[in-house]
């Protein structure tokens, strides 16, 4: 089984993303347990406070280590992580090799960031790998959590119905999935491709194959440099 932590001061944001859908499934498949901690609970503050103002001046507060460690050292007492992730905007990029790669591991701790970012010693010591989903700045680290969440977990075998589904999307070989259709067959006057009615798997094959280049050629040549 796959375990996930996920450490935050807003655990009410994850809740949501967290109990419905493939993920919700998955959790009661009890294929993947997922686990959300709240930091405020780590901290020997009256008011639950976790961050304070930055050192050397600045505008933004900064999350304190102390809690951050307790929370972890919490979790390191039940189980070894393979991994401690950081969501920061200046992490490594979130690709699919990555959540591939993610989806082989047993346990996984996630921090979502918040304010002006996180006490670097929390960085330096503890954190494993930085991740980020793209280049631009979020109130905090839960919405990207959620999405790293859910591109792994939907990889774990048993969590799709069809597990070969995965194996098919976009960025799996470095190409952009084909296009798809479903019924009806014709609409507004609007006909599926014929070879996809053929019954001809190999042809079948081919034809997606190849508008899968081409749409990647089109849309994002980039991957094609692979």
């Amino acid at each position: 089984m796959l375990h996930i932590d996920v450490l935050t001061v807003l655990p009410e944001l994850l809740e949501s993303p967290f109990s419905h859908s493939i993920l919700s499934r998955a959790q009661k498949k009890k294929l993947v347990k997922i686990e959300i901690h709240n930091i405020r609970d780590f901290t020997t503050d009256k008011h639950q406070k976790t961050d304070d103002y930055m050192y050397g001046g600045s505008a933004g507060m900064v999350m304190m280590i102390e809690p951050i460690h307790r929370c972890l050292q919490k979790i390191q007492e039940q189980r070894q992580l393979d991994e401690i992730i950081f969501m920061t905007p200046d992490g490594e990029k979130l690709e699919q090799k990555h959540c591939n790669q993610l989806s082989l591991k047993k346990n996984i701790a996630v921090l979502c960031g918040h304010y002006k970012g996180v006490d670097e010693r929390v960085r330096e010591h503890f954190i494993t790998r930085e991740i980020s989903i793209g280049d631009y700045v979020l109130s905090g680290g839960e919405l990207p959590a959620a999405v790293l969440v859910d591109s792994i977990v939907r990889l774990v075998p048993g969590v799709l119905n069809d597990e070969t589904s995965a194996l098919t999307d976009s960025f799996q070989d470095n190409l952009l999935s084909p296009p798809v259709y479903t019924r009806p067959e014709v609409y507004n006057g609007w006909q599926v491709p014929g070879i996809l009615l053929s019954g001809h798997e190999k042809k079948i094959n081919d034809w997606r194959h190849e508008k899968a280049v081409e749409r990647t050629k089109q849309r994002r040549p980039d991957l094609l440099k692979d």
